[in-house]
């Protein structure tokens, strides 16, 4: 897993952390649920990066 895969990943997770803490403060759903969808996305792709290293090994 590469040093830049990994902070797109992160970012991508803290992004959307952000955007769906903005959207239940405003009460926004739409930028809430697009929030959660970032959050969970980039989650996933780290685990799939950790998942793809580790079998590496």
């Amino acid at each position: 897993m590469g040093v830049g895969q990994t902070i797109k990943h992160k970012t991508q997770a803290f992004k959307g952390r952000i955007a769906e803490r903005v959207g239940r403060t405003t009460r926004n759903r739409r930028l809430q649920r697009q929030g959660r969808t970032d959050r969970v996305s980039g989650n996933l792709k780290q685990a799939g990066s950790k998942a793809k290293h580790t079998f590496r090994r």
